[in-house]
């Protein structure tokens, strides 16, 4: 690394001067809040948008009898309710202008305002030339904090921090819920939604009844909303979210013994997924590169063009990021099994080889580099607790080869666009981490290596951390790789920002000791580490 300087503050460390200038100005800033701003009787509001169209999930103090409507400058949309209770609304607008800021308008049928006005933008168009775009990442971030999780204040406090950098886009990288139901592992411990705490709290869920007009949605919305409605507020009501579905999701762990295998995911743990989804935050809205046919896409139930699994973040022609959840489409089929479906992946390799775009990045929700020894792993290491380390040698039961067979493909054609640089950025394994990948079994990468990044958690308890349970150890890299790790995964909550120009990606990577640094400490938290990418 080039160019070194060091910056004193409460609990940072070192980082490169050559961070944007932005950046270092907030050393010493004070986190964004929302100051004189009015929530009225609005309880959560996350919005998503594209170029031409905007989606908005909101969730009422009070429930409404007849739909809200919102008004988008002169255009006026009426609610569609997500509940059975009218306490949960969206709101889908299209033929919108790009790149333009809009004055949005909240009220009630009466037209009596249910929160203060307030703007959004729309992204610039997809063929137009931006000459920035900065995107916050961050993973993990659910938790039920009478199950041990961090304070739903803290972790507000963090995404306050993290939005005072003002990104113009947040992705947030799965496990936006934990209640396991019936992993063997979890279900009955720690976050589990079938222990006698979990029950105390939201109830049991009937897994042969409906999610929504029923006791399941009451049982839902107590297990649900504590781990969303107070983190996120309304503090992203100006900033687009981009919420990616993990294994914890879909109600539980990704598990395999020959008692249960827990995915692909069942009717009843889809519909807890899909509804948490339609209830709390929104799904992706469509974009011209990618086919109308994808899974669990264009649903009659949904708003027009949207796909539940699989995302794009187009900014003009200077960024792309591809999001997509491998769990809902994974298959248990031995060489020829796949976590992403034939048409998502051949999506994923056209848009890879496009040159449309400067930078495009990859964010699955299943990280590649690393390992745990997981069953539900793009790799076949199995952890040897004791020894803590992971091998190959003995062979993980249920594990699938067809697995490795597509992140080899999708890694190999990152590689091949020799016009940019390859970038992957995941979450899962409550972990910040950096490191380059030139080799994935006979697949040389070297030419111009996959850079992985894993962004940092937002919310994990004090036992959920790897090395704190029962693998005793922190994620390490898979024994099927030439992997240079630049950092090594580092334990500890925090968030990844990155800077899009034409030239370059950088990316600052923050952390925050929930053992040794204090809640004040948040405010004031500097990158400890820069890596500047320069484009291929």
């Amino acid at each position: 690394m080039e160019r070194r300087s060091f910056l004193k503050s409460a609990g940072a460390a070192a980082f490169i001067v050559n961070a944007p200038s932005d950046l270092v100005a907030a050393a010493s800033a004070k986190p964004q809040a929302n100051g004189e701003w009015d929530q009225g009787l609005v309880r959560h509001l996350l919005p998503t948008v594209s170029d031409t169209e905007m989606l908005i999930k909101v969730s009422l103090i009070e429930p409404q009898l007849y739909p809200p409507v919102l008004r988008v400058d002169s255009t006026v949309v009426a609610g569609k309710m997500t509940d059975t209770q009218g306490e949960f609304w969206q709101f889908f607008v299209k033929n919108l202008k790009p790149g333009r800021t809009y004055k949005l308008n909240l009220k009630n049928y009466k037209g009596a305002l249910l929160c203060q006005p307030w703007e959004f933008s729309t992204f610039p168009d997809r063929n137009s030339s931006p000459s920035q775009f900065r995107a916050l990442f961050i993973s993990c971030v659910g938790g039920h904090e009478a199950m041990g999780f961090l304070p739903p204040a803290v972790r507000n406090r963090l995404l306050k921090r993290a939005l005072s950098f003002k990104p113009q886009a947040t992705i947030v990288n799965g496990d936006h819920v934990y209640w396991d139901l019936l992993s063997p592992v979890t279900s009955k411990r720690d976050y589990g939604g079938s222990t006698e705490k979990a029950i105390k709290i939201a109830g049991q869920f009937d897994r042969a009844g409906i999610v929504l007009g029923g006791d399941n949605e009451a049982v839902l919305k107590k297990a649900v909303g504590p781990q969303l409605t107070p983190i996120y507020g309304a503090d992203f009501r100006s900033t687009p979210v981009f919420f990616l579905q993990d294994d914890h999701d879909y109600f539980d762990n990704d598990d395999a013994t020959d008692e249960i295998v827990t995915f692909p995911p069942s009717y009843f743990m889809m519909q807890l997924a899909r509804t948490t989804q339609s209830m709390y935050y929104p799904e992706f809205l469509a974009e011209a590169s990618r086919p109308k046919g994808l899974p669990f896409s264009y649903a009659s139930d949904r708003p027009v063009g949207v796909s539940e699994s699989f995302g794009t973040i187009r900014y003009g022609n200077l960024a792309e990021i591809m999001l997509y959840d491998v769990r809902r489409t994974a298959t248990l089929a031995g060489p020829s099994a796949v976590y992403v479906d034939a048409n998502v992946e051949k999506w994923l390799v056209d848009r890879t080889q496009s040159r449309e775009v400067h930078n495009l990045i990859h964010c699955p929700s299943n990280p590649p580099g690393w390992s745990l020894g997981k069953w539900g792993e793009w790799y076949p290491d199995v952890l040897l607790a004791e020894e803590k380390r992971l091998t190959t040698a003995v062979q993980k039961p249920y594990w699938q080869s067809g697995w490795l067979k597509q992140h080899d493909r999708l890694m190999g054609e990152l590689s091949k666009n020799k016009s940019r640089t390859p970038l992957v950025i995941s979450g899962d394994m409550h972990s910040i981490a950096l490191g380059s990948m030139t080799r994935s079994g006979t697949h040389d990468f070297s030419n111009n290596p996959v850079n992985v990044a894993l962004s940092g958690t937002g919310g994990t308890y004090q036992g959920g951390w790897p090395s704190s349970g029962r693998r005793k150890t922190p994620a390490m890299t898979s024994q099927v790789l030439d992997f240079k790790e630049e950092i090594k995964p580092i334990e500890q909550h925090g968030f990844t920002i990155v800077d899009f120009t034409k030239d370059k990606m950088v990316l600052s990577f923050f952390k925050w000791d929930v053992n040794t640094q204090s809640i004040e400490d948040i405010d004031t938290l500097v990158p400890f580490y820069i890596k500047e990418l320069p484009r291929a």
